[in-house]
């Protein structure tokens, strides 16, 4: 396994980008590696990151604004080769349906609850190491 993983998360609130660095901590579960955060406010922002290379997991906001993660999710997956696992944040969890339109691997409500999202993202960090291996 790699030492680290590379999480980005988006979000144009900075709060909301702390309750996922703070719910993560150092690693969201024994068996995954430490957790290093690429925090993005904007969607140009993410495509760059991406285009990159590098992330293993994304965080997206789906109560972001100008943009939500959840359109942004669905054109990342239409246009991001290899695109990695997404968790999306959603307002509420009757949207729960609408994260699947956008073909995230996950989905957990907002505000950030620590252990529910650590066993999500610990989740998708599992199966992009499976993938890889």
């Amino acid at each position: 396994m790699q030492p680290t993983a590379t999480v980005l998360v988006y979000s144009d609130d900075s709060n909301t980008r702390e309750q996922v660095r703070l719910a993560t901590g150092r690693r969201p579960a024994p068996d995954v590696p430490v957790v290093e955060f690429v925090e993005c406010a904007t969607p140009a922002a993410v495509l760059e990151q991406l285009d990159r290379g590098g992330i293993d997991v994304c965080v997206l906001d789906g109560e972001a604004v100008p943009m939500g993660g959840m359109g942004l999710c669905r054109q990342i997956k239409d246009e991001v080769f290899d695109c990695p696992p997404v968790l999306l944040l959603i307002g509420r969890p009757q949207d729960a349906w609408l994260a699947t339109w956008s073909r995230a691997e996950s989905a957990v409500t907002l505000p950030v609850e620590p252990v529910e999202f650590a066993v999500a993202l610990a989740s998708l960090l599992r199966d992009k190491a499976a993938l890889n291996a």
